[in-house]
């Protein structure tokens, strides 16, 4: 009966075993990088060097308006936009070239990419490489408003993001960015009503625009999905519009599970003890019982022994006779 008492302990662990986070062996999907920041604040931007023999030099541009930030010739000395002077610093490491732009403004907004000059039988040709999102925060009224600013919806629950924007359908376009543990662009509207969905959402993903105000809608939302999501706008002549962003937070699988059976798992737990108790009470008792069960008499043998003791006695009485 002993395998018995391990049932309970068996028991509790099968219920609580969907409780555990699974492994996860997929790995993060590539895609453009996004950086979000405050005003005054420093960024980086790294920039992947083939430092081949045919490399002219190295650009960072602003690819809405076609314009460079800073363009470092092989041999030569790099060459800032004015607007970024003094604000810019470069750096070589291995395979990287680092641009670190300082005291971040709110013009500053731009969607930045790599490119690589070479030249190949004697023309010039640009390479263009890895493409950065800046979302440079002020507190300005010119920020986009979106709310709500918090959410913390359990597995599988829904979000709604809601954006006002600034500009007309007309305008150059509208993303939703993730910008802290996962950066990525969540969704890109173009001005032609055509949008782009990150794969990590397809078919969890809906939005719609009345006027000015953009509503998105995220579904079926898991853990990994945590995140700052940030409404940000292209408008003609103007840095890209970013708003503070809404701060999703989706409950931990552990904690889902724990607070919904919590009175279950109570309620197991009391009866495991109770049954291990009553098999240790009854493996007790019916120890104790077969250790002091009195045996019964032998009426054989007590008969033979009275009768053993009888004639000695008569025997004694036959000699005290006689004398």
């Amino acid at each position: 009966m002993l395998w018995m008492s391990c049932l309970p302990t068996a028991s509790i662990f099968l219920l609580l075993l969907p409780c555990f986070p699974a492994q996860d062996s997929g790995e993060n999907e590539q895609s453009a990088d996004v950086i979000s920041a405050w005003e005054g604040d420093s960024i980086s931007i790294t920039c992947l060097m083939n430092d081949s023999q045919n490399q002219v030099g190295m650009y960072l541009r602003d690819i809405r308006q076609n314009l460079n930030v800073i363009y470092v010739p092989k041999d030569e000395s790099p060459k800032v936009n004015p607007a970024f002077a003094n604000r810019t610093k470069y750096s070589k490491e291995g395979q990287n070239f680092r641009i670190t732009l300082q005291r971040l403004q709110e013009s500053d907004s731009k969607i930045y990419a790599c490119s690589e000059m070479v030249k190949i039988n004697g023309r010039h040709k640009d390479l263009y490489g890895k493409t950065t999102i800046v979302v440079v925060k002020a507190n300005s009224n010119r920020a986009l408003e979106q709310s709500p600013l918090y959410a913390n919806p359990e597995p599988g629950q829904s979000v709604s993001i809601t954006c006002v924007l600034k500009s007309s359908p007309e305008d150059e376009g509208f993303y939703l960015l993730r910008t802290h543990v996962q950066r990525a662009i969540v969704l890109h509207v173009s001005n032609l009503n055509t949008s782009r969905v990150s794969a990590a959402f397809v078919s969890r993903l809906e939005y719609s625009r009345v006027g000015n105000r953009m509503v998105i809608t995220l579904q079926d939302l898991q853990e990994d999905d945590s995140d700052n999501y940030v409404c940000a706008e292209e408008v003609t002549n103007s840095p890209l519009l970013s708003a503070s962003g809404t701060m999703v937070l989706v409950k931990e699988v552990e904690q889902a599970c724990k607070k919904s059976s919590w009175g279950l798992y109570a309620l197991i737990a009391v009866v495991a003890l109770l049954f291990c108790a009553l098999v240790c009470c009854t493996l007790y008792r019916v120890d104790v019982k077969k250790y002091f069960q009195k045996k019964k008499p032998n009426v054989v043998y007590e008969d033979m022994s009275y009768n053993s003791r009888r004639s000695t006695l008569v025997r004694t009485n036959t000699y005290s006779r006689g004398e």
